[in-house]
């Protein structure tokens, strides 16, 4: 569903469908996450990517027209930009261990040091808050940062339109 939902999505030239799908994505995204049993990541996917994002993005698109223009050429080089990233990123997974190997470096090193170190170095009886408060922290502290960024930008573009919309109506009544 995921696919089809990305091929829909890139296809589409409605934006409306568009954040309505990225919305959809984001949620089986989530769905994915849980099955991983990554439920906290789950949890930030569905309230973040299907919830804030949506919601922002429809406010965005408040502010434009509801199809997209159709670009003046063929877009060869962001296409073969894409596709390079996409295979570089494929061939930095190949050094990678095996998916749930148990010998793999995160649970013969980092893993065990966070169980058995995390309550003495952050002072936090939850090791997953630990992780993410105390050795994540500037981490977190930066997708906070995106999102109110985001929030921030939708709310002073809605403002403008609101102000240009008021002095549009005091023109036509005078």
């Amino acid at each position: 569903m995921m696919v089809a939902t990305v091929v829909i999505l890139a296809r589409s030239r409605n934006l409306f469908a568009v954040v309505v799908l990225g919305g959809i994505y984001s949620f089986l995204m989530a769905t994915v996450l849980v099955a991983l049993d990554a439920v906290d990541v789950a949890m930030t996917e569905a309230a973040v990517g299907a919830g804030v994002s949506t919601v922002l993005l429809l406010g965005a698109l408040h502010l434009c027209k509801a199809e997209e223009a159709k670009p003046a050429h063929r877009p060869w080089l962001p296409l073969a930009v894409a596709v390079g990233t996409g295979a570089v990123l494929v061939y930095g997974t190949l050094g990678l261990p095996a998916f749930s190997d148990p010998e793999a470096p995160i649970h013969t090193h980092v893993a065990p040091r966070y169980l058995n170190e995390a309550l003495k170095e952050t002072s936090v009886p939850n090791v997953v808050t630990a992780v993410l408060a105390s050795y994540r922290g500037y981490d977190t502290l930066g997708e906070t940062t995106v999102v109110f960024t985001a929030g921030a930008g939708v709310i002073a573009l809605l403002r403008r339109r609101k102000k240009k919309d008021k002095a549009d109506a005091e023109k036509a009544a005078s």
